[in-house]
């Protein structure tokens, strides 16, 4: 049996029962990111994520692009849970013939991300790879979520309405380069309206909102005419390319009306649209599709 054979999903279940975990409620893997009590008024979180070369930048990428990409990444999943970014560590594992200055200028995209942000650089770690060798870019961070405002992927309840920010597809035609983490909005959503479930759009709407379903045990209905597309996509590429880094979030239906409204005041210039809603576990629809690292 290859990882081609069951796929990403299925690996993480088996790996993750490998190990020790934390008996805490919310603290194990799952979702957008690790959740640590502290016993204070904010929970710790905890990420970790990596960029790797042809497989999330190619060669000729602009390297502060792909910096901002690489630390950016990491925002949009604090933000996926409400909470923000605060202390980075970034580990390189590059060729010797890389250029210094692609170096620095990858550097100076971090940099820019966490500067926008307000999160720091607190360490990190450098390794050569052998010649010819993909570049590795592995990002690992602390941030914070006050634990009155901590949204998941699990609360999601049938009848609650889906929504999503912004518009998806065209990741494949260097959007994925050029996002922002909607971390103002994500607290704003926290705290204004408590969704019962939220997470980032990494692997496309096809991939992630099963996901989301299955943490929350429902099922799920989309409206396809309803995706907001970007400018020369499909829908099936807006619900499959993956890297939109837009949120994905439920809210009990009761509250959609005043959402609508009160966002077109808040955040007039990002797309909130209405996609679908949950429904009972074992009913609704299926997708298909959305990045999957190993291809099943």
């Amino acid at each position: 049996m290859k990882l081609r054979d069951i796929g990403e999903d299925e690996l993480i279940g088996r790996i993750v029962a490998l190990a020790p975990r934390d008996p805490a409620p919310g603290a194990g893997p799952g979702d957008d990111c690790a959740v640590v009590d502290a016993g204070t008024d904010r929970l710790l979180l905890l990420k970790t994520d990596a960029l790797v070369e042809h497989v999330h930048f190619l060669p000729d990428a602009d390297p502060q692009a792909v910096g901002w990409k690489a630390a950016a990444r990491v925002v949009s999943d604090f933000a996926a849970m409400g909470g923000r970014p605060e202390r980075f560590l970034i580990t390189l594992a590059l060729p010797a013939d890389t250029q210094v200055a692609w170096v620095e200028a990858l550097y100076q995209g971090i940099g820019r991300c966490l500067t926008e942000f307000g999160a720091l650089l607190a360490g990190g770690e450098t390794s050569s790879v052998p010649d010819g060798s993909a570049m590795v870019i592995s990002v690992a961070a602390t941030g914070s979520v006050d634990r009155n405002g901590i949204v998941r992927r699990s609360g999601a309840k049938a009848g609650d309405v889906l929504f999503v920010t912004g518009l998806l597809g065209g990741s494949l035609r260097g959007r994925h380069l050029a996002f922002t983490p909607r971390v103002r909005e994500a607290e704003w959503l926290a705290a204004h309206f408590q969704p019962t479930a939220m997470m980032d759009l990494s692997d496309g709407v096809a991939k992630d909102l099963p996901r989301m379903a299955a943490a929350s045990g429902c099922g799920y209905e989309l409206n396809r005419d309803a995706i907001p597309v970007s400018e020369g996509c499909s829908v099936d590429e807006a619900l499959g390319d993956g890297e939109d880094f837009e949120l994905l979030f439920a809210i009990a239906p009761s509250q959609v009306a005043n959402l609508e409204n009160a966002w077109r005041a808040e955040f007039p210039e990002v797309r909130l649209t209405m996609i679908g809603r949950m429904m009972d576990e074992g009913t609704g629809m299926s997708l298909v599709g959305g990045w999957d690292h190993f291809g099943a």
